[in-house]
Parts: C-alpha cells; sequence; structure tokens
C-alpha cells in the first residue's frame, strides 16, 4: 500500500490512498484543473478514483468537489462514485454540488453519499484491501482524521486539521507513517506546531512523521526543534509518493 501527496499547503489540501486498483482520494480542495494535473503528477486518473473521502466543509479541502465531480464525467466515468464523510463536511459537498443545474448532462455518475459517524474509531470502510476508520479532531468546525489499515499489515494515519489532539494520537497508534499537519506558530484549537505534531509522534508510536497543511516558505531548517523531539520527520511534498 502507499499513499501520495496531491496538496500539502493550505491552498489546497488532499492525498490519494492506494492499494493495489483501490484509491480513495481524501479532501478535495482545489481548481479542478488544479485537481486533475496533481493526480497526473502520480501517475492517476480522476476517473480510477474508487471513493472520496471529506474530512471537514473548509473550503481549502472540499471546495474544489463539484468540479471535480464534473471532470471525473468528462473523463468518462459512468459509474457510481461513493463519497464518504461526517455530517457537516457531506452536507458542504452536497451543496456544492446540487447548485448547478446538471439534469442535462448525460451520464452523470450518481454519488453515493455515506454519513460517517463523528466518534472515535468511527467506520468509514472495509473491503479485502483495508480498513478506514475515522476520528474527530480539535479545529472550529467538526474535523475527522483517518486511519488506514491494509491487510498486510501496514498503516498510515492522517490528523487532518487539529489542535493536538488525544483521539488522533489515539487513532495513529502504531503507524508506520503519520502524516500531520504542521504550522510554524501555535493555534490553540485550530492547528499544530512542528514541535507538537513530533509530540504526538512520540505518543503514537510512529516511525516517521510526514507534516502537510504546510505554510507558505517553509524549510528545512524549520524543523530543526521538532527533531529533538523526533529525529525521523520530513515535510511533506506535493507529488511525493510513500510506500509503506
Amino acid at each position: 500500500m502507499r499513499f501520495a501527496s496531491i496538496g500539502s499547503g493550505s491552498e489546497g489540501n488532499g492525498l490519494v490512498v492506494e492499494a493495489g486498483n483501490t484509491r480513495v482520494l481524501i479532501d478535495c480542495g482545489f481548481g479542478v484543473k488544479d485537481t486533475v494535473a496533481r493526480l497526473a503528477r502520480v501517475g492517476l486518473t480522476p476517473e480510477s478514483l474508487t471513493a472520496i473521502l471529506v474530512t471537514h466543509e473548509h473550503a481549502d479541502h472540499v471546495g474544489g468537489f463539484a468540479l471535480f465531480i464534473e471532470k471525473i464525467w468528462l473523463f468518462g466515468r459512468r459509474d457510481p462514485i461513493p463519497v464518504y464523510g461526517i455530517e457537516s463536511a457531506i452536507a458542504q459537498a452536497r451543496r456544492a454540488w446540487e447548485c448547478f443545474d446538471t439534469k442535462s448532462w448525460k451520464g452523470v455518475p450518481e454519488i453515493r453519499w455515506h454519513r460517517v459517524k463523528h466518534e472515535p474509531g468511527a467506520e468509514v470502510l472495509r473491503n479485502e484491501r483495508w480498513r478506514v476508520t475515522a476520528s474527530p479532531g480539535i479545529h472550529p468546525v467538526p474535523v475527522v482524521g483517518i486511519r488506514v489499515e491494509a491487510a498486510d499489515g501496514g498503516v498510515v494515519a492522517y490528523s487532518c486539521d487539529t489542535d493536538p489532539s488525544p483521539e488522533i494520537t489515539k487513532l495513529a497508534t502504531g503507524v508506520d507513517i503519520l502524516v500531520h499537519e504542521g504550522q510554524k506558530q501555535s493555534t490553540p484549537g485550530v492547528h499544530s506546531t512542528y514541535e507538537q505534531a513530533a509530540e504526538v509522534a512520540v505518543a503514537c508510536g510512529a516511525r516517521r512523521l510526514v507534516l502537510v497543511h504546510l505554510p507558505p516558505g517553509v524549510v528545512v531548517d524549520d524543523l530543526a526543534e521538532a527533531r529533538k523531539i523526533f529525529e525521523q520527520i520530513e515535510l511533506g511534498h506535493d507529488g511525493a509518493r510513500y510506500a509503506f
């Protein structure tokens, strides 16, 4: 199993988790051309996605949803597309889509909405390849972090946007890779710093920490203090792929 970062900054966030021919896009916070280009950069096409998961309602995570569904259709997808998320995230994605009149669009794939419970360890989806679960983070709006467990034992967790959260730390217990947001400055109740993300990595026993949702201009030297807490830390990069 592997994942690819297609957006690691505040101008838009998203990643794709892959296992065999199963691919789930987590968040879609880009303009349509940008999203398609970002997927192409990691060797994927829009119509190849198995499902979409939205973590919360903020624009940099779900703002590109409607245009992306249109692009899936234009690329030739006709099969239904499952969309998973907590109630508020699903509602925002649905509003974005339903504000457009698509009655004349022949063959637009049916969107099958799946509500995820906003509670610790909520199951998102399960198949022969993996099990995906979610737990609440700490943010101004309801949000969830995601854990993906591969059938062969590999595990990755994504914090999404959150102040240091006991539930996200528990969700990430024993992961091979923790994908955690990181900011230069603390914003209590909203975001985590690099050092706080490093502390979460230590607490959950992660083997590796990849920082995302990065501020503009961040460089490796900015991680010096965080590396004193957790050495195996790195900046996420758009287009990077990670196997585990």
